[in-house]
């Protein structure tokens, strides 16, 4: 039997796996799978809760810098993380969310593993595994271009591919956490050196929702894995969403972790002004009651988010413009307002925008006539779900699933002990390798010394001729 752990890493590939494997799921959320192979080990630490937590937060304050370092001094003072620890080497394979990937390092040591994009083709990862993407044409988490860049958007895009790795592999993130870390396991080797020996990288990505980018056979797209088909919606749910009629639904969710009742007041009292301004009527996910709310807005603190895009009646999504949410409304072909809050969500609202199946708007930005206008314009022009509908083609139109391209090379690499030969050996070279900087040293020193050679022959040759001719003078 195949033993695997997962460090908060998706488990959808379960349902096509050729065997039954057992996985042992290390997370700091609440226990929520009922699968029979699934262990779940779940922990707390001290005001690092979903609850305590909030996305909005993270507008003004660096979540990996600020809270890694954290979580990595008190996550292994947990017991069942420590005897967790000590089992490693018994799995068969270990998977890690490369998101907060970090702080878990000490469990991949000298074992076989593989990470999971969550932010699809990220440029640090991507230059981890020796693909390193160029920022003439590849944006940068933060960036903000689609398309041909012009030259001074390369120059900002080149400077956001470097600048922010090199503050965080050198200055903030990974030194702060190595800190920690080395005060738990001392003899352990720096984490970027294990971070170079992973085996394989599966993106949460597809050409069609993002920029295409060349890939290692070690990198393996499997952007929209967990959407599916859609199921009947309740009873009560379904009738509310039918009686809007021809005007339809809006939906409105910022996802699992920047809850409703977290949002400033400010920019919650503006939506309930613009959703009181609509016909349609408003389907919003929040936690808790919500005071002033118009008779057209129902609140709900759950909802079957992808049964509900899938719906005819809802006309448009509201969404933070997490990858997870925007893959599920291209699939389901909705039309989206995204309202960007932290990491990729401004580059996938770009997208969005730049890719015509919906608009995106700033927090700053947001004015009741603002939202009412963009949410008009999206419901009555055709052109947001024409655009939806041919992406969604695309995305469908693939030879295998993405489940299914999971499962396969996450076997494969199970079975051939790491699949040391996916690995690109570029991964292993220095910048000034990988440059050929050695080289263009060695080269610039030829240069110099055949330059100076041919300056003395130069010169002995002027001597000689100068010396003859003043020789010939005299005589």
């Amino acid at each position: 039997m195949d033993n695997h752990l997962t460090s908060d890493a998706s488990l959808p590939c379960l349902t096509t796996s050729t065997f039954p494997p057992q996985v042992v799921m290390l997370t700091m959320v609440p226990e929520s799978s009922t699968h029979p192979n699934i262990t779940e080990i779940s922990f707390t630490l001290p005001n690092m809760t979903l609850e305590s937590l909030s996305l909005f937060d993270f507008m003004t304050t660096t979540i990996r810098t600020t809270y890694m370092p954290i979580m990595a001094r008190e996550m292994y003072k947990v017991p069942l993380v420590k005897k967790l620890y000590k089992e490693r080497k018994q799995f068969d394979l270990i998977v890690v969310d490369y998101t907060f990937g970090q702080v878990v390092y000490p469990f991949v040591h000298d074992v076989s593993y593989i990470t999971i994009a969550t932010m699809g083709m990220e440029p640090f990862l991507s230059g981890v595994m020796g693909n390193v993407l160029s920022p003439s044409y590849a944006p940068s988490l933060w960036s903000v271009y689609v398309g041909p860049l012009s030259f001074w958007q390369r120059l900002h895009n080149t400077f956001l591919h470097i600048w922010p790795s090199i503050l965080w592999k050198y200055w903030t993130l990974m030194p702060g956490v190595q800190r920690e870390v080395w005060q738990h396991f001392p003899d352990l080797p720096p984490l970027l050196d294990i971070e170079r020996n992973q085996s394989l990288a599966l993106m949460n990505s597809h050409f069609s929702i993002t920029t295409p980018m060349p890939l290692l056979p070690s990198q393996v797209e499997v952007g929209a894995m967990h959407c599916r088909p859609a199921k009947p919606l309740p009873q009560d749910l379904e009738a509310w969403i039918t009686g809007a009629g021809s005007a339809g639904v809006v939906y409105f969710s910022l996802g699992s972790i920047a809850s409703g009742k977290s949002m400033p007041s400010q920019y919650r009292q503006v939506f309930l002004e613009a959703f009181r301004r609509l016909p349609q009527r408003v389907l919003w996910k929040y936690e808790g009651k919500l005071e002033g709310a118009s008779d057209n807005v129902r609140v709900s603190s759950w909802l079957p988010q992808q049964d509900l895009l899938a719906h005819p009646s809802v006309k448009v999504f509201i969404s933070h413009g997490g990858l997870l949410s925007l893959q599920e409304s291209i699939f389901h072909v909705t039309p989206l307002l995204v309202l960007p809050i932290f990491g990729d969500q401004t580059r996938n609202g770009m997208f969005v925008d730049s890719s015509g199946v919906g608009r995106a708007l700033m927090w700053k930005e947001l004015t009741v006539d603002r939202i009412v206008d963009v949410l008009t314009d999206i419901i009555t022009n055709p052109r947001y779900q024409e655009n939806a509908a041919r992406i969604s083609a695309s995305l469908r139109d693939q030879l295998t699933t993405p489940q299914e391209r999971a499962v396969f090379w996450t076997e494969y690499v199970i079975r051939h002990r790491g699949a040391p030969q996916l690995r690109c050996p570029a991964a292993q070279l220095t910048w000034v390798e990988f440059l050929l900087l050695d080289m263009a040293c060695l080269l610039l020193l030829v240069l110099l010394l055949l330059l100076l050679l041919i300056r003395r022959l130069l010169r002995a040759i002027s001597a000689k001729l100068s010396g003859g001719y003043a020789k010939q003078k005299t005589t």
